[in-house]
């Protein structure tokens, strides 16, 4: 084997043991509304500072976020690869507890003034989603509560929403039917720990 060659899988083999980072919630808690916001007094903060602001209810963005990073700060998409091997890039800009795309997040920055709004910090990223979302009630009627359909204008843009991009999108249909139960399932169990 080349040095070259050897010196290339070494340095795949490298990168491919970073860890994650980021998370303050275990995975194994990620059933139990109460236990997650016991376990990050900051995430409740956050939650409610964006629920006053925006009317966006906790259980939607708990469960949107669930969805998107599974609490994760600094969660990314999959790198995308050529040959099975290469990495070539992440399959798109999306980052964070959000998982908001750059173009998107720049806009949230210059339409807000929050300038110094970061994706990996829980309290900007559900400020985000209160700003998206407030814009999809106004812009496509779609209320707060509706975790199904406020997920799917989240993941398609209102643009594609309002085309109706994901009616050929069966797997992304079925994964808005998951928010919207893993949504009302939360809702339940914020009325018991508050």
């Amino acid at each position: 084997m080349s040095r070259t060659l050897r010196a290339i899988l070494i340095l795949l083999l490298v990168a491919s043991c970073g860890g994650r980072s980021g998370t303050g919630t275990s995975s194994n808690m990620l059933d139990d509304a109460c236990a997650i916001l016991r376990a990050n007094p900051d995430y409740k903060r956050a939650f409610r500072a964006t629920e006053r602001k925006w009317g966006v209810p906790m259980h939607v963005q708990m469960a949107t976020i669930h969805q998107e990073s599974k609490f994760v700060s600094d969660a990314r998409t999959p790198f995308k690869y050529t040959l099975g091997v290469i990495p070539m890039g992440r399959q798109s800009s999306a980052y964070g507890y959000s998982q908001a795309l750059d173009g998107t997040w720049d806009e949230y920055r210059n339409e807000t003034g929050r300038r110094s709004a970061r994706r990996n910090n829980i309290r900007d990223a559900t400020d985000f989603m209160g700003w998206y979302m407030d814009g999809s009630r106004e812009r496509l009627g779609i209320s707060m509560s509706d975790a199904r359909n406020q997920y799917l204008a989240y993941h398609e843009g209102r643009t594609g929403y309002a085309r109706g991009s994901y009616r050929g999108k069966a797997w992304l249909v079925n994964v808005a039917g998951k928010v919207q139960t893993r949504s009302q399932m939360y809702q339940g169990q914020l009325r018991r720990c508050r």
